[in-house]
């Protein structure tokens, strides 16, 4: 048995709201984690509109800053919806994602959100764990709905959770 992992610590991070300045943050986090990855550009427009809000997760070190993941999400007319969600591969497992929709999941509640939805794929095990644990439930399906960078296709999942 290796002992190695009870003297690793863990990466300390402070989430910070997502702001238009850290779009270019998001889009290189998103790019490393996505087959279709969004832009600077897409993601400056995205938190330029009202009911759009997100976290940034970051750490202060001696090189600088460094993002270890990031959610964007949307909120409307009482329902709000995670667009998207990425922890960089370094720091997988380290409770960011948690924290990240932690943040987001409160945001939404604040927002006058009831229910707030997300698509995940299928295949996605890591990430469909973590919503099981935040209490989402799958409510449908999208067929064919992600494409693979080998231009293979898979299911969209559907998930709800109630904000009440």
């Amino acid at each position: 048995m290796s002992l190695s992992g009870y003297f690793t610590r863990k990466p300390v991070f402070d989430i910070f709201p997502l702001e238009t300045a850290d779009a270019g943050m998001a889009a290189a986090l998103h790019r490393a984690r996505f087959s279709r990855p969004w832009n600077d550009g897409e993601f400056h427009s995205l938190l330029s509109q009202d009911p759009v809000y997100g976290f940034l997760a970051l750490k202060e070190g001696a090189l600088g800053r460094t993002a270890g993941g990031f959610v964007l999400a949307r909120a409307a007319a009482g329902e709000a919806e995670i667009l998207t969600i990425g922890v960089d591969q370094r720091f997988e497992r380290a409770g960011l994602g948690w924290r990240l929709m932690q943040a987001a999941l409160r945001e939404a509640r604040m927002r006058g959100a009831e229910a707030i939805f997300l698509e995940v794929d299928e295949g996605n095990i890591a990430a469909r764990g973590l919503y099981a644990k935040l209490g989402f439930a799958k409510v449908g399906e999208r067929k064919a709905y992600y494409a693979g960078a080998d231009g293979s296709r898979s299911t969209a999942l559907v998930m709800r959770r109630d904000l009440r």
